[in-house]
């Protein structure tokens, strides 16, 4: 089914019978929003931002999913897909000729080329389906959104659009012989538009040719005293012109497509004003290749097909713009693609460097239209003072002409919206270290490190490749610390360049991270300091709120090492709210200060987070910088236990640490596997946290982030990377004489030695946490551990120990009220039974365990007691049983991501496959096993593969 939506006055839905109502403001601006961008996607925080005019309430997240979820519906309900989610938002899809915007300003454009052509029976056609499209003020029901800074251009572009619609059907109503019947809606528009030279000189024509002379004489006086009373200028050449043939009485003048009109050009020029291109300039081609296509596509217009009512008409003005970081090579990328596409623009390339990032402040687009104009040979005599009157002079100058232009360093939207041409033949390329995502149409382009081909490359240039092919450490460590950035590997490129004795590894060694490597990345006046400076100095300094907070926290993200954030992590830091923070962060994004990979998360720069640290130095007091490692290390200390206990299901938890939890929300987990995919991306800046807590002095909280990590190290044991945590715990908890984190900690490291099966050094560890909990008294910790105790000695042929301390295990959980352990302990003396080959008491113990881990949803211990329990049923000849438990347990292992227990499962199958004596099975097992080891680095798994594949027939 087709669908109309209408823009051009109140929002409005139509299924081609009826209105569709879509009720409630939010989802009526979150529709107006996506209707601005027809098929782009839309970045969900820009969606939000309109809805709630930057006022996000701490519910945004939740209303905003329904208000989407209300919306995708009701557009559903046509029988197509409309609003898809794409990363890193929403995509409504809207056919030609189902938007009026788009079916008005493709009627204008056909309008403007038969205007042109002096075709007034088409314009006449053309203008009126356009102008009728408009129901009224666009967006008149959406008073709040309207008034913000991309719908308000949006809608100003669109009335100025209809505006020379209007001039055109008047200008064919004078062609075409009907001046009676367009002079009265004529008078009006010239009377509601007293400096609209175009309308006057065609109310002047008109009242002429009705013989009105007098009063036409009048409209001349009146508009040239206006002019002169409000911008200090004379009316235009054509307006001069047009006086001049009436007073004359040379006869009524022609219509103004038969002969020039606009600015009066002194002498038609054809500028080409683009810098000389970067001689090195390497990589980036498929960057390159997009910026030509998107200009080229600007001069050619659009391909329609044939009988359309749109064809020929020039496509709508997308201006584009090349974002990201200092130093990343905006510049150089835009001048490459302008003397690329040269051919494509024969009416003249102008270049402005706007400055907006500069120490001595942005340039004005009110001095550079005068400049542009000069250029193309359009400035008249006098200039208006007035901005908006400049740029309507400069957008009649390049109408229906092929220019190129390039507006480097851009501060902002609102610094380059004047200066944009008209719809037409026309493109603009814009360079700016802000998004500019707010310019009506943009097509953005947001560059990236450059990738490690190209870096090296571009070092060969620099410097020569034989040179640095010399040394593949030293230049290994030098792309490491350039972080693909070409203006720092420009700098080392020339300092290489012009110091031919220096090996690449003096400069490595130089350039290794510490706090003076980005003094070390300069050359001559050249410095990547200097270059961040501009970005940061720019909202630092800046007179709006927002962006000195989004400064502040920038600085205190350099104080946080590892520069990677969750919007809960970074609030914690900053000590703000999650909102404040998620505002900030995207702020920073926006300036390109902080990268977001993907929804809700964000990085530093390498570079740039060296260049936060040293900023929060400078700036902010140690005594704050302090607070906000502490806060932070807090917040992960409490968000990790949550992911322990969610992801485990254990049976006692690590006492929290003290004092109640006032900082940000805690990440929320609905299962265990959740939990632990939460835990694995987390782990770097986990382990970079135990370093730090234990170099403050907070051993308290060390042990508890490393011992947190039981619930991951279920599924990841065999990484190692938990072991390397725990023994870093310990040192600190040692040296700290913490005792409680001692006794944890050995607790959790016995668990990290029997997930290996280092049964000897596991039970050194048990028998230590063992005194210290029993000291303590903790009668629940002692069931744990002797429970421990007898899976060891099960996995170590003990039977008879396994079955002893199982049950005390249980016996302890009892008196200790621990419910929660009572299947643990279950499923240990269901081990030992096995051990002891009473294998149908097992089954039955494991059946029990089994039915308790169903209620409890405890994925990761039910996936292990079914292996198990399998293994039972084998011993008992139960086949098709035994294979159902170990298949489910695959299945939950695969389904939580689990390479471990996944092969594990594997060769508990492959094992009851050959029991039973298939053994086409038990080899597909086997490799699969196999493959999962050696992908994994899973030495025990690989060895227990290639034996049981050797022992096959």
């Amino acid at each position: 089914m087709v669908l109309r939506f209408g823009l051009l006055g109140p929002l409005v839905v139509h299924d081609g019978e009826a209105l569709r109502p879509v009720t409630g403001l939010k989802a009526r601006v979150l529709l107006a929003a996506l209707l601005l961008a027809p098929n782009r996607v839309v970045a969900k925080d820009a969606l939000m931002d309109a809805m709630w005019d930057g006022q996000l309430p701490s519910s945004a997240g939740a209303s905003f999913a329904n208000h989407a979820t209300r919306l995708r519906r009701i557009l559903a309900a046509t029988g197509a897909e409309r609003l898809r989610t794409v990363a890193p938002g929403y995509q409504l899809l809207v056919a030609e000729g189902e938007l009026d915007t788009e079916v008005f300003e493709a009627r204008a454009h056909a309008a403007g080329a038969a205007h042109r052509a002096g075709d007034w029976d088409t314009v006449r056609s053309e203008s009126e389906a356009a102008l009728a499209l408009w129901r009224g003020t666009p967006l008149s029901d959406l008073p709040g959104f309207r008034e913000q800074r991309a719908p308000s251009l949006r809608v100003h572009q669109l009335d100025q659009l209809r505006l020379q619609v209007r001039e055109w059907a008047f200008d064919a109503g004078l062609g075409l012989g009907h001046h009676r019947e367009i002079l009265g809606e004529l008078s009006v528009l010239a009377a509601e538009n007293p400096l609209r030279e175009e309308l006057h000189r065609l109310l002047m024509v008109a009242l002429h040719r009705t013989g009105r002379q007098a009063e036409a004489f009048e409209v001349f006086h009146t508009l040239r005293r206006e002019l002169v009373d409000e911008l200090g200028t004379e009316p235009g050449a054509a307006v001069r012109r047009t006086y001049q043939e009436l007073l004359t009485g040379e006869g009524s003048p022609a219509p103004a497509a038969a002969r020039e009109s606009g600015p009066e050009v002194v002498t038609a020029r054809v500028p080409y004003q683009i810098p000389s291109s970067v001689p090195e300039f390497t990589g980036r081609e498929a960057e390159a290749a997009a910026l030509v296509r998107l200009l080229q596509r600007a001069a050619g217009g659009p391909v329609r097909e044939a009988g359309d009512a749109a064809a020929g008409a020039p496509e709508p003005l997308r201006p584009v713009v090349v974002s990201g970081m200092g130093g990343i090579g905006k510049t150089a990328l835009a001048v490459q693609a302008a003397r690329l596409v040269r051919g494509d623009f024969p009416d003249g390339t102008l270049y402005a460097d706007l400055r907006g990032f500069s120490g001595g402040g942005p340039r004005s687009a009110h001095d550079l239209l005068a400049r542009f104009l000069d250029d193309l040979g359009a400035r008249p005599a006098a200039l208006p003072d007035d901005t908006d009157d400049r740029a309507a002079l400069f957008r009649s100058a390049v109408a229906g002409r092929r220019v190129l232009l390039v507006l480097d360093n851009a501060r902002d939207a609102a610094q380059v919206a004047p200066l944009l041409p008209p719809h037409g033949p026309s493109a603009v390329l814009v360079t700016s270290r802000h998004l500019l995502a707010e310019l009506p149409g943009v097509e953005l382009l947001p560059l990236q490190p450059l990738r490690a081909e190209e870096q090296v490359a571009l070092l060969a240039r620099l410097c020569g490749s034989v040179r640095i092919e010399r040394e593949p450490e030293a230049l290994a460590g030098i792309l490491a610390a350039c972080g693909g950035l070409p203006l720092a590997l420009r700098i080392v490129g020339g300092r290489l360049a012009s110091r031919p004795s220096w090996p690449l590894a003096l400069l490595a060694e130089r350039l290794a991270p510490s706090p003076g490597r980005l003094r070390a990345l300069a050359m001559g006046a050249v410095t990547v300091r200097d270059t961040f400076d501009m970005s940061y100095l720019a909202i630092r300094d800046s007179g709006n709120g927002s962006e000195r907070g989004a400064a502040r926290a920038f600085r205190l993200l350099g104080v946080w090492k590892p520069h990677t954030f969750g919007v809960g992590s970074a609030a914690a830091l900053l000590g703000v709210s999650e909102g404040e923070a998620a505002a900030a962060l995207e702020l920073l994004v926006d300036a390109n200060l902080v990268h977001s990979p993907e929804p809700g998360r964000y990085t530093l720069h390498d570079l740039l987070g060296e260049y936060a640290a040293a900023r929060a130095a400078e700036e902010e007091p140690a005594a704050e910088r302090e607070r906000a490692v502490v806060r932070m290390l807090t917040w992960y200390a409490r968000a990790v236990a949550a992911a322990g206990a969610a992801a485990s299901h254990e049976t006692q938890s690590p006492p929290p640490l003290d004092g109640p939890h006032t900082g940000p929300g805690l990440p929320e987990f609905t299962d265990d596997a959740q939990a632990i995919e939460w835990t694995g991306n987390e782990l770097p800046v986990i382990r970079e946290a135990i370093g730090r807590a234990g170099r403050i002095g907070r051993s308290d909280i060390a042990w508890r982030l490393a011992t947190g990590l039981f619930g991951y190290a279920t599924t990841h044991w065999w990484t190692g990377e938990w072991d390397a945590c725990l023994r870093q715990a310990m040192e600190i908890a040692v040296a700290h004489d913490d005792v409680l984190g001692q006794a944890w900690l050995h607790r959790r490291i016995a668990v990290a030695h029997g997930m290996a099966m280092r049964n000897e050094q596991c039970l050194e560890h048990l028998r230590a946490a063992l005194g210290f909990f029993a000291d303590a008294g903790d009668v629940l910790a002692q069931a744990s551990i002797v429970g421990n105790m007898s899976a060891v000695y099960a996995q170590s042929d003990h039977p008879e120990q396994a079955l002893e301390h199982a049950e005390r295990s249980y016996e302890l959980y009892r008196q200790s009220a621990g419910a929660r352990g009572e299947a643990l302990a279950l499923s240990r003396i269901a081990d030992a039974h096995d051990v002891l080959g009473n294998h149908e008491l097992a089954v039955a113990y494991h059946r029990k365990v089994v039915a308790m881990l169903r209620a409890q949803r405890h994925g990761v211990f039910l996936a292990t007691s079914l292996t198990n329990m399998g293994a039972s049923l084998r011993q008992l000849g139960e086949r098709d049983g035994a294979l159902a438990a170990q298949t489910e347990a695959l299945a939950i292992r695969r389904e939580m991501g689990d390479a471990g227990g996944t092969a594990d499962c594997l060769a508990f199958m492959a094992r009851t496959h050959l029991h039973f004596g298939d053994h086409r099975a038990a080899r597909t097992a086997w490799e699969q096993c196999l493959e999962l080891g050696l992908r994994h680095n899973m030495a025990q798994h690989i060895e227990a593969s290639r034996e049981g594949l050797a022992e096959l027939p």
